[in-house]
């Protein structure tokens, strides 16, 4: 007889709903106005919470935009998985995974680059740091699985390889300022990873 799970407690009700208002709060001030013209103060009242707290969840700000945007990039990657699983080339393969990815990274462009900007240099002990680091290591595994399938080739290489593409794929998203299209940024990874694919 399969155990029940015990019934969570008020406290952590209280956590998980203050959580969700930050996320709530923070996306749509970062939406409305970029991450640079948010106060930490203005998302703290915008949640309904004071700004003491607010740090218990994320002591930065570039923490609070991680927090906010490693569902979104997770999903990009999942949509990604879906569409690579009809490709029928490594190259193929590759931008069915990265189109997702870049297409989420440039919904508010700035707030795109100040993303991966956190997610590289941000503090590697921070939850949200992690987690966003997590997602890379998602990706290459899903980029590496793809290669093995379409270029018949080894893991091992495949993994070398799809660190590549992930350099490629995020130093030309993070390269590409607010008048660079999503059509421009996908051109450009694409012709950057037929050029290291093997022939």
């Amino acid at each position: 007889m399969p155990a029940e799970s015990a019934p969570v407690g008020r406290r952590e009700r209280n956590k998980q709903q203050k959580l969700e208002r930050i996320v709530a709060a923070a996306a749509e001030l970062f939406s409305e106005r970029g991450v640079d013209e948010v106060t930490t103060q203005q998302i703290a009242d915008a949640a309904d919470i004071g700004t003491g707290t607010l740090f218990l969840y994320a002591k930065t700000k570039g923490e609070l935009l991680l927090l906010v945007q490693n569902s979104h990039y997770a999903d990009a990657l999942e949509r990604g998985r879906a569409a690579s699983a009809d490709a029928r080339t490594p190259l193929d393969g590759m931008m069915a995974l990265a189109t997702p990815i870049i297409e989420c990274n440039r919904v508010q462009v700035e707030n795109g680059r100040t993303y991966l900007r956190e997610m590289v240099f941000g503090d590697p002990t921070e939850p949200h740091h992690a987690a966003a680091l997590a997602i890379v290591g998602e990706t290459e595994q899903a980029l590496t699985e793809t290669l093995v399938r379409l270029a018949s080739i080894d893991e091992a290489e495949a993994c070398v390889l799809a660190h590549v593409v992930s350099a490629i794929l995020f130093v030309t998203m993070a390269s590409s300022g607010p008048g660079v299209s999503i059509a421009d940024i996908v051109t450009s990874v694409r012709t950057q990873v037929a050029a290291v694919l093997p022939r």
